[in-house]
């Protein structure tokens, strides 16, 4: 069964147990109520007999039994019961009563009364039996006396004791109810107003919820609060995103359509053909531009890219660099590659790392003069993995080390056509992948070295 409210499952889980403990306690007060009324049919019975045993008598050497009406009386309690007596002798003689009373199999000590059950004339009965001794007749004369009553004011009586006692639970479980649905919409009350504060939200209110309230909930505001948190910083990064690739993709556009109206109105070949030439460098640069843009996008930490995987970063730039070898040695650059020959593997998305390998190759190329020489290590030292790129470009000032690493930042006068992203993108991979970066001179004062550290995965 399935409860929509919560307030309905608590107090279904509540009220459960508990009625089930008022059952249990019901079918105890039944057997209480029957024990009840079994010990005051007992008592009475048991009175009934030693007053009819007490006036028997011998007579004339005979042994009389008299039946007081005081011993019948007792039983007219006004529900119509029936009382049957027997009285014989030691010997098996009849001396009263009714002949077919049934009598106890073992009749135990005498004087000792013997309470039982049985069916009599087709009605339950319940009997005492009890053997006593004949006043005046000598120590070994006695008389056995079974008084038996229907069970008509014995189960008036127990099903009276019972029903108060049911009533009186009954009652019990009413208020228990009661007071527990009360206790439930008091205690559920700072829940309801954390639902409807997060109803009166705006839909751009990203504003944490306040966590002074009771000790359960806590884990739940704060949970709450770290969702928005997560959601306002992808919708940053999402507008970020936007506005960056809007403003940088707007000239290169620009330039793309003069390019093409260019070619279109030239009338020479020769001017026709430069035109197309500047507009394929042009769209393959702004190609690049978009990928970089949506690199950046996706090393954002927050922008809901995995995080997870393993990633072999001896092999990832042993590939790197093959791709890069015809373009260093167009350029008659020398790329070298140091590293110890086995495998140094990192936590981290392998196409995110691919690209801040690509990264910092492309634009150390890109720097670098040539004759000049790029190179790249990789070894693992203290637990981390360390990658140190150095290059014979022409390096970055002290000063500038630090803002190169925004976003479409570049150094004034550095020439090329650079976007200014290549370093932002590695420093977003760095930090997604908990690693850090950091920039110094290369070898004798020349050039750039990029030192980047990243953990070593968990074997």
């Amino acid at each position: 069964m399935k409860i929509e409210s919560l307030k309905g499952t608590l107090l279904f889980w509540v009220l459960v147990p508990l009625a089930a403990v008022v059952a249990v306690n019901l079918w105890t007060s039944y057997l209480n109520a029957r024990g009840t009324a079994d010990l005051v049919t007992d008592r009475t019975l048991e009175a009934s007999v030693r007053s009819i045993a007490e006036y028997t008598s011998v007579e004339q050497g005979m042994i009389a039994a008299q039946i007081p009406p005081s011993a019948l009386e007792m039983f007219n309690t006004g529900h119509g019961d029936h009382v049957y007596y027997r009285v014989e002798s030691d010997d098996g003689r009849l001396l009263a009563g009714y002949a077919d009373v049934p009598v106890p199999k073992d009749r135990g000590p005498q004087s000792q009364p013997i309470a039982y059950q049985h069916d009599f004339r087709s009605q339950p009965m319940r009997l005492i039996a009890m053997e006593y001794p004949v006043v005046g007749a000598g120590p070994a004369v006695s008389v056995l006396v079974v008084v038996g009553v229907t069970l008509k004011a014995h189960n008036a009586m127990l099903l009276n004791i019972w029903l108060t006692a049911a009533i009186q639970q009954f009652v019990l479980l009413v208020i228990a109810g009661g007071m527990i649905g009360t206790g439930l919409t008091r205690g559920l009350a700072p829940l309801l107003r954390l639902r409807d504060a997060v109803l009166r939200r705006d839909d751009s209110d990203m504003k944490p919820f306040s966590e002074s309230t009771q000790s359960e909930l806590r884990p739940l505001i704060a949970a709450l609060n770290n969702y928005m948190l997560r959601v306002h910083e992808q919708m940053e990064a999402q507008r970020r995103f936007i506005a960056n690739a809007a403003h940088q993709l707007k000239t290169p556009l620009a330039l793309l359509a003069t390019q093409a109206a260019f070619a279109q109105r030239a009338g020479a070949d020769r001017d026709r053909e430069e035109a197309l030439s500047a507009l394929q460098a042009n769209t393959m640069m702004t190609a690049r531009l978009v990928s970089q843009l949506l690199v950046l996008s996706r090393a954002e930490p927050r922008s809901g890219a995995r995080r997870s995987g393993r990633t072999d970063m001896v092999e990832t730039a042993r590939a790197v660099l093959d791709d890069f070898a015809a373009t260093a040695l167009k350029s008659s650059i020398e790329l070298g590659f140091e590293e110890g020959g086995t495998p140094i593997v990192v936590p981290g998305d392998p196409v995110l790392l691919r690209e801040m390998l690509v990264n910092l190759i492309d634009n150390a190329l890109r720097y670098t003069p040539a004759g000049g020489s790029v190179t790249v290590s990789i070894a693992a030292e203290e637990g981390l993995c360390r990658i140190v790129i150095v290059d014979d470009g022409p390096g970055i000032p002290p000063e500038e080390q630090t803002r190169v690493f925004e976003r479409f930042y570049r150094i004034p006068g550095s020439g090329g056509d650079g976007s200014g992203l290549g370093l932002a993108i590695v420093r977003e991979i760095v930090e997604t992948a908990g690693g850090t970066v950091t920039l110094a001179e290369g070898a004798n004062g020349r050039g750039l070295a990029v030192d980047i550290r990243l953990p070593l995965a968990e074997l």
